[in-house]
């Protein structure tokens, strides 16, 4: 099978691998329809993760059809399905209290051993997928392959950012990142009742948003302030993972808002301003998006047309392309790459 595959920093190689096997009762193989490139792949490919592996087979976010099941695994031959990112076994204290990323066996597909254990990536023909039987969810018959995949991370992430801030209707709401993750941000806080939505984003090619304003960062906090008779955004999303991202979120929040840190942070020592969180009473939250927990709720909201997250995609390249995919989302010239084995990009049922 064909796989993409991390070399080493700005180099991806497409490279044959052995279809995998499984390798106990509750894996399941899955032949991959459709995958996607996210944020946090660009980590390793920037050179920001030094103790990456080389050799990994990278993505987190995919779907497609089951080939071959573990005894335990209530799922049948070419049904479809699609994968949460986050790797857990269900069953564990952790887990029984809904926190997956903290289960003794968590893991995460195609991100070497930065949570757990290695397990190769969805970007590739075929993947197996450990305790499949909690890990995989299938695709209704009414929802692409393409809508499926973002369940299995950024909107299921961007939905509990949402969750988390604590949005109520009528709440003005600041994003800060215009990028997939905080465009569906915004798009779930809309359908959280949020009057007005305000986004921040240094690149002028993001500055056209169909879910809100977009403005430059150090204009975030004023154009919040203005929404608001000098109060600031009752909620704000930081979808970046920077020091100077989560400080544009302190300044931007009202006096007892919450901020909910969905962007990846990786910093060991960073800049805070605890002084002005701190006048604000304000409450900072990190949220890891679990889909095994909301991805009900947020299918839901794509069955009942509130929610389309293939909005965000901007190109849709072969899996052979992966390495022009990655270097097009590195200089943000793409905002969503997805990635097909097929020749034609996958629908839903009927469609």
């Amino acid at each position: 099978m064909k796989a993409v595959v991390y070399r080493g920093p700005a180099t991806i190689a497409i490279e044959d691998r052995p279809i995998p096997a499984l390798a106990g009762p509750r894996d399941a193989i899955v032949k991959v329809t459709a995958t996607a490139v996210c944020g946090t792949d660009l980590h390793p490919y920037r050179g920001e993760l030094p103790q990456f592996e080389a050799g990994t087979v990278l993505g987190h976010e995919f779907a497609g059809t089951v080939v071959e099941t573990g005894e335990q695994v209530p799922y049948v031959v070419g049904q479809r399905v699609f994968a949460s990112d986050v790797i857990a076994c269900g069953r564990c204290a952790a887990c029984a209290r809904g926190m997956h990323y903290h289960c003794a066996s968590a893991g995460l597909f195609g991100s070497s051993t930065l949570v757990g254990a290695a397990v190769d990536g969805g970007q590739a023909e075929y993947v197996r997928v450990p305790f499949a039987d909690v890990v995989l969810h299938p695709t209704p018959e009414d929802v692409s392959d393409e809508q499926a995949l973002f369940v299995g991370d950024i909107l299921s992430t961007a939905y509990a950012g949402v969750r988390a801030a604590g949005i109520r209707p009528g709440d003005t709401v600041a994003v800060v990142g215009a990028g997939p993750v905080g465009v569906l941000a915004a798009a779930c806080a809309r359908v959280a009742g949020a009057a007005e939505v305000v986004l921040a984003d240094p690149d002028p090619r993001r500055r056209n948003s169909p879910v809100g304003r977009v403005v430059e960062p150090h204009q975030l906090s004023q154009a919040a302030r203005e929404l608001t008779d000098g109060w600031g955004a009752h909620a704000v999303i930081e979808a970046v993972g920077s020091p100077s991202a989560l400080r544009g979120a302190i300044d931007a929040v009202a006096p007892k808002g919450t901020v909910a840190a969905i962007g990846v942070h990786h910093a060991d020592a960073a800049p805070f301003p605890s002084n002005t969180a701190f006048a604000k009473e304000a409450t900072l939250r990190f949220v890891v998006g679990d889909p095994l927990v909301v991805r009900e709720p947020v299918l839901a909201l794509i069955r009942a047309g509130l929610i389309d997250p293939t909005m965000v995609i901007s190109h849709r390249l072969p899996l052979s392309s992966a390495a022009e995919a990655y270097a097009l989302f590195d200089a943000r010239e793409a905002t969503k790459v997805v990635l097909t084995t097929t020749d034609s990009p996958p629908t839903a049922t009927g469609r």
